[in-house]
């Protein structure tokens, strides 16, 4: 049969799961839970921080971009870091991280400080996602994989509305600094629970101690990583997916939908939330579909990538001075699939490598989406300036990165096939013999 289930075979060494496994897990994806809702502040702060700091908005846009930067620019160095010291390890130095970098955004006597706090928060930030994978991985079966990750980004995702619907209100009844303290609270609540109840793996699923060479393992490492078409194919689906929503939510959605296309900043707050709420549901449906149909994985990450260059060019060049609103709420749903579409990338890297290079492949895949965030977010903001604020030119910038990824996404799709059906037998052959 063509339709290709995913295999139920437990693969050698295959954690059991189980309520012990989901309340280990439940920690960590608290953790990273925090760390969006630090990330998404400065989105629902941007007017304040403005005043405060006295600042333009293209300064106002580094705070954005810095922050990708430094995340981005973190992926493999992390990465790595979960392969040698551990998901408990990392998570608590991305905790204490993340919490000192909003405590500093909430006390930054300057726009340099305040800077200099958001990069902090990034790095912290950095070390959160490529962690709860890596946990998942080594609490429940591998056959579990795609929807585990697809519900740990569903929790980052109630991150950003906590950030939309109380950080925002909180900020204009309690101030500033009331605000970003208090929620920095939240910070040490988890490094508290992190440090009293997370474990690595259970017990007997210790993985094998790994190489520490220093730069020498970590050139084989990534090298490793990186030969793998799985790795590679993940990453380019990360890249194409992804960025298109996260452009729009994290700095030129606001700006496109009030003053392009002329909506107040309640209604275009509306629709922002709205992407997140489309996210969120659309995210348990492609779990759901992944895990038990591999064979939709490069299908539904096309796709995606289709109907969202189908609508943000119906919405750019959409004749008038305005697009409807039933075309921009479209738009909206849509770009809500970008976040479970871009968790597809995880989902060929994953069994592409074998358990102690897992972070370094999940690294290299993550940082596919937010280069093409970085990219993009400049991109936009320089053809504004050169344009005169002509949003249909600037927008159209997102579809030269998405023809970029297709072109890559069909040169590797085959390869990486063919390489997962060999590491597939290779299991199937270990599991037989493996003692009973």
């Amino acid at each position: 049969m063509s339709s290709a289930a995913a295999p139920t075979l437990s693969l050698p060494g295959d954690p059991p799961g189980g309520r012990r496994a989901a309340m280990v897990w439940g920690v960590g994806v608290a953790v990273y839970f925090v760390a969006i809702i630090f990330r998404t502040s400065l989105g629902v702060a941007g007017l304040d921080a403005a005043d405060r700091f006295d600042v333009s908005a293209s300064a106002l846009s580094t705070f954005s971009i810095l922050q990708l930067l430094v995340y981005a620019g973190m992926q493999i160095p992390v990465g790595l870091m979960v392969d040698r010291l551990g998901t408990k390890k990392v998570l608590t130095i991305g905790a204490v991280l993340f919490t000192l970098g909003q405590i500093g955004f909430a006390l930054s006597p300057s726009y340099g400080a305040a800077l200099a706090s958001r990069a902090l928060l990034g790095c912290g930030d950095a070390m959160t996602f490529i962690s709860v994978l890596r946990l998942g991985a080594r609490w429940f079966p591998a056959r579990r994989g795609p929807m585990i990750g697809q519900v740990a980004a569903l929790f980052g995702m109630a991150g950003n509305l906590v950030s939309t619907l109380v950080i925002a209100r909180s900020l204009h009844g309690l101030g500033w600094t009331t605000t970003f303290v208090g929620s920095s609270l939240a910070g040490v609540v988890v490094l508290v629970l992190l440090l009293l109840f997370l474990k690595d793996h259970p017990e007997g699923h210790a993985p094998p101690p790994a190489e520490h060479a220093g730069g020498t393992y970590v050139r084989k490492q990534i090298a490793a990583a990186w030969r793998e078409p799985g790795t590679r194919l993940g990453m380019w689906v990360h890249f194409t997916t992804q960025f298109p929503a996260m452009v729009f939510l994290l700095l030129w959605g606001m700006p496109f939908l009030v003053e392009a296309q002329g909506l107040s900043r309640g209604t275009a707050g509306e629709l922002l939330t709205l992407v997140v709420l489309s996210n969120m549901a659309v995210g348990l449906v492609y779990g759901q579909i992944i895990a038990r149909h591999h064979a939709a994985r490069v299908p539904l990450a096309l796709g995606t990538v289709a109907m969202t260059a189908l609508l943000w060019a119906s919405a750019i060049l959409h004749p008038g001075d305005h697009a409807p609103m039933w075309l921009l709420v479209t738009l909206c749903v849509v770009l809500g699939a970008c976040g479970p579409a871009s968790m597809i990338g995880f989902d060929f890297a994953r069994p592409a490598n074998p358990p102690e290079r897992q972070g370094t492949a999940s690294g290299i895949v993550n940082m596919g989406g937010f280069v093409a965030s970085m990219t993009t977010l400049f991109a936009v903001g320089v053809l504004l300036d050169a344009t005169g604020d002509n949003y249909r030119i600037a927008f159209a910038s997102v579809f030269v990165l998405e023809a970029l990824g297709v072109v890559q996404i069909l040169r590797l799709r085959a390869r990486a096939a063919h390489r997962e059906r060999e590491h597939h037998v290779i299991s199937r052959v270990e599991a037989v013999h493996v003692p009973a």
